[in-house]
């Protein structure tokens, strides 16, 4: 039997987009039967096999009208497309778009073919012709969790006594590593107590860049007070936010940035460019934001923070109430399951009126 809701994942290598499947689909599963057709061993169970589209595509849908087949890609798109459109099954195609800049030709002309289009953020849907509904990122607030002792798991690293300004993700420009490292050479020497820990993997493309952090690092004396810790297993970064009390997310660009979300998880503060979904989450009551691309103001928000536990004890433990509460990967998952329902049932009709009233007014060449 086939599901009728078909999440694929037609990449090879694990990319963020992997890891959103990964985190969504038993969530969903929890209130919905998912099927998972998948290319990229995620090791989820219940994975559909390519036999099952063509032989059983053109049954009934159990539950109502239409199948749905939820792409993130522009192949999985298409082939969405051809199951609907060429061999004329019954489904309903639904993309998700986080880009961070405004798609290509081609990829726009997969989406205005879309039976409904979601951005992950207002930014993202800005750069869209169409969209249906904002749904934003969730975290799992089970696997990111606050530490029951800080102390003991820095003891654990040899930072006993110390205290975390941590960045993670790749290494490369538009992550605004150097960013990071300008804005704190200047304060570390006045809080003498705090590092900073960079995690992520460096591409050999970059390697020039991360080299030049280096060099600026070393010219200010300060080599003892960073830590780069490469690219690491996810629960050893579960490890590394729960060590830490503030995270920097520096980003000259993003599509919609996890990170400040699994800080905020992990009861650490959440500093952040104004890049990304960002602007829409970060608020002063938990967390602080800093011009995009400017060392200086990131210098100014750190300063703030440096010298007040007390008030970064506050914002940490807010940070992972509203994250709990407004931006848990459950109700990712819930919001994403209303709109399968809803598309289950829809008309013909009803869908073609709801393209003809998407924002952008239709698809543009």
């Amino acid at each position: 039997m086939l599901s009728d809701v078909v999440v694929p994942n037609l990449h090879h290598r694990y990319t963020g987009v992997s890891a959103t499947v990964k985190a969504l689909v038993p969530c969903q599963r929890q209130t919905l039967p998912i099927g998972l057709l998948d290319q990229g061993r995620l090791g989820l169970p219940g994975c559909l096999q390519w036999s099952s589209l063509w032989r059983l595509g053109w049954t009934r849908p159990q539950a109502g009208r239409w199948r749905i087949w939820h792409a993130r890609r522009d192949t999985e798109i298409l082939l969405g497309l051809v199951l609907r459109s060429v061999l004329h099954q019954p489904w309903k195609v639904i993309f998700t778009s986080a880009a961070p800049k405004r798609p290509g030709f081609w990829l726009r002309q997969l989406i205005c073919r879309c039976d409904y289009v979601i951005a992950t953020s207002p930014r993202s849907a800005g750069f869209l012709d169409r969209y249906d509904q904002v749904i934003f990122h969730g975290v799992d607030v089970n696997s990111f969790q606050p530490p029951h002792g800080r102390d003991v798991l820095l003891r654990e690293v040899g930072l006993e006594g110390k205290h975390c300004i941590s960045s993670f993700g790749r290494i490369r420009p538009s992550k605004g590593t150097d960013l990071l490292v300008d804005a704190v050479l200047p304060i570390l020497p006045h809080f003498l107590d705090w590092v900073v820990v960079i995690t992520g993997l460096c591409q050999a493309k970059d390697a020039a860049y991360l080299e030049e952090i280096h060099a600026r690092i070393r010219a200010a004396g300060l080599e003892g007070r960073f830590r780069f810790v490469g690219d690491l297993h996810p629960d050893e970064i579960r490890l590394w936010y729960q060590r830490s009390s503030i995270c920097v997310a520096a980003s000259r660009r993003e599509g919609f940035g996890l990170t400040p979300l699994e800080a905020m998880a992990s009861g650490c503060v959440p500093v952040t460019s104004e890049a990304g979904a960002w602007p829409w989450i970060i608020e002063t009551s938990f967390g602080a934001m800093f011009q995009t691309g400017s060392a200086e103001s990131l210098r100014l928000v750190l300063e703030s923070l440096l010298g007040d536990p007390h008030r970064l004890a506050a914002l940490g433990h807010q940070a992972r109430e509203v994250a709990s509460r407004q931006f848990s990967i459950q109700v990712e998952a819930d919001a994403l399951n209303r709109v399968y329902l809803d598309l289950m049932e829809a008309s013909a009709s009803t869908v073609d009126s709801l393209n003809r009233s998407l924002v952008g007014g239709g698809c543009q060449p």
